[in-house]
């Protein structure tokens, strides 16, 4: 597990997306206000309706600014940061932090609890070894894997109420990556609301989306999800909650066949899958966390998941086309073909196809 999401350059390809998502509503005669910033490391677009584009584009400046102190509080690139504070210091030793760092800390715990431990923050020793590997810098020695891998368990996390967080481990770290995106989203939420915006789309580097109320004329936000066969098309409609996205690194893109970035606290290797995941769910938090976890626990183990969370839906896709599907509420559409439709399509087809002389013979 670590803090990336399906890969940055394919998102990048993608920037220009939510101004396509939302053109036809333009002919509405409600103002759109669309703003992006750089954050987190990944792009945050913010599109918004709203009588006053003015009152608009205030509240979303407010919600860029929250999502700014996030990142100072909960990065852990930036030494100044709380949490990288909290790495460094926090080991035996009860260590106050920020409500928001709190509260982060503690909705992973309680996804780790959820997922049997496949989701875990501690991973940051094991995924920062393997990022060196992969980048080339260093050959790993399974001595090296197992060292690390030592430092990694969510139960050795102590929350002491209100503010307190102690390590019980010398070598822990941990990364917030995989759940901070969607937590940020869900702040960034609750300021346009406090606003007095009612429909809005926020997404944050189409790892977490989180829709608003819906665009003038709609009833929600309709979102094409990760496809990686580009033929079942999914797509999932968004009012008052979110989806996000998990795919590990494909190995063309890191120059190693063996590659991944998503780091599987089980074994302390990559995570091996041929899946992207997609999963909904009623807060950006939510859905961060839910994505990571489904993508490593794979599909039969995911739905189980899945049936016990209330208005929730996961779908899981392959490059060839295969896909798997679960939900408790929402309706994933595919707008495309599957490989099994197109297979009966195949077979339906040669059924009806005339037989020739010679195949008579």
């Amino acid at each position: 597990m670590t803090c990336m999401r399906w890969n940055d350059a394919l998102a990048a390809a993608l920037l220009a997306w939510i101004p396509l998502l939302v053109a036809p509503a333009q002919e509405s005669k409600t103002p759109l206000v669309h703003k992006t910033k750089y954050l987190m490391g990944t792009v945050y677009e913010i599109a918004a309706f709203d009588e006053s584009p003015q009152h608009a584009s205030q509240a979303i400046d407010k919600a860029f600014a929250k999502i700014t102190r996030l990142d100072e509080v909960m990065s852990n690139y930036k030494p100044e940061s709380d949490l990288s504070r909290l790495n460094r210091n926090g080991h035996f030793h009860a260590e106050r932090v920020p409500a928001d760092l709190y509260r982060a800390i503690e909705e992973s715990l309680r996804y780790s609890k959820l997922s049997g431990g496949k989701f875990d923050i501690t991973v940051a020793p094991l995924v920062d070894l393997w990022k060196a590997a992969l980048r080339g810098e260093r050959a790993l020695t399974a001595t090296e894997v197992e060292e690390q891998w030592a430092c990694v368990g969510y139960e050795k996390i102590e929350l002491i109420p209100p503010d307190r967080v102690e390590f019980h481990s010398a070598c822990m770290r941990i990364d917030l990556g995989s759940i901070g995106k969607g937590y940020a989203v869900d702040r960034a939420v609750e300021i346009l609301r406090a606003n007095g915006i009612k429909n809005a789309l926020i997404d944050a580097g189409q790892s977490t989306i989180y829709g608003m109320g819906s665009p003038p004329g709609k009833s929600a936000w309709e979102v094409h999800l990760r496809d990686p066969s580009n033929r079942a098309d999914p797509a999932v409609m968004l009012s008052e909650n979110s989806v996000s996205t998990s795919e590990q690194t494909p190995g063309s893109l890191l120059g190693n066949e063996t590659a991944g970035h998503i780091i599987d606290p089980e074994t302390g290797k990559p995570l091996e899958t041929k899946y992207a995941l997609s999963v909904v769910a009623k807060t950006g938090t939510a859905s961060d966390a839910l994505s990571t976890t489904l993508l490593l626990v794979g599909p039969e183990k995911g739905k189980a998941i899945v049936k016990e969370i209330a208005d929730a839906a996961a779908i899981w896709v392959s490059a060839a086309g295969e896909t798997e599907t679960v939900t408790t509420g929402p309706e994933i559409r595919l707008m495309g073909k599957t490989a099994d439709e197109e297979a009966k399509i195949e077979g339906e087809a040669r059924r009806a196809a005339p037989t020739s002389p010679r195949e008579n013979k």
